[in-house]
C-alpha cells in the first residue's frame, strides 16, 4: 500500500465517523423536534379554554363594574336629594325651631324669677324679701325672644 491509499482510507473513515455522528445528531434533533410539536399541540389545546375562560372573565367583571358604576351615580343622585332635603327642612323649620326654644327658656326664667309668695300667717314671721338678681357681667349679652340686648340697656330696664 502506497502512502496515498493509506491516506484515502483514513480520509473514507473519517467520513464515516462523521456522517455517522451526523446522522445521530439528526435523529435526535428529529425525536426533539417531535416532542416540541407535541408540547405546542398540548399548550395549544390548554390554552384555547383557558383564553376563553379569561375573556369570560373579564366580561363578567365589566358588567360588575358597570353595575358598581350605576349603583355610585344612584348613589350620588340620592346623596344630593338628602343634601337639598336638609337644607329645605333647616330653612323651614330651623327659624320656628329656635324661636319655640327661646320662647321656652324665657318662659323657664321668668318662672325662676317670679317664685309665688306664701300667705303671712300669724304664727309665722313674714317672709324675707326675696335677694335681688346678680348684676350682669359687663360684657355678657342677653337674649330675650330671639333679640340681643346690651348690658349697658339691660341693667337700665332691671333699675327701672
Amino acid at each position: 500500500m502506497t502512502g496515498g491509499e493509506v491516506a484515502g482510507i483514513l480520509v473514507a473513515v473519517f467520513w464515516a465517523v462523521l456522517v455517522t455522528l451526523l446522522a445521530v445528531v439528526l435523529v435526535r434533533l428529529a425525536q426533539t423536534l417531535k416532542a416540541t410539536t407535541k408540547l405546542v399541540a398540548d399548550v395549544t389545546e390548554q390554552a384555547v379554554p383557558l383564553l376563553a375562560d379569561a375573556s369570560a372573565t373579564v366580561r363578567a367583571a365589566q358588567n360588575q363594574l358597570d353595575r358598581v358604576d350605576a349603583i355610585a351615580t344612584d348613589v350620588q343622585e340620592v346623596t344630593s336629594n338628602a343634601s337639598a332635603l336638609s337644607t329645605t327642612v333647616a330653612s323651614t323649620f330651623g327659624g320656628p325651631l329656635v324661636k319655640v326654644a327661646a320662647f321656652g327658656y324665657g318662659v323657664r326664667r321668668a318662672m325662676s324669677r317670679k317664685a309665688p309668695a306664701e300667705p303671712a300667717r300669724a304664727d309665722r314671721e313674714a317672709p324675707a324679701p326675696a335677694p335681688a338678681p346678680a348684676p350682669a357681667a359687663r360684657g355678657r349679652r342677653t337674649v330675650i325672644v330671639g333679640r340681643t340686648v346690651p348690658a349697658a340697656r339691660r341693667s337700665r330696664k332691671q333699675k327701672g
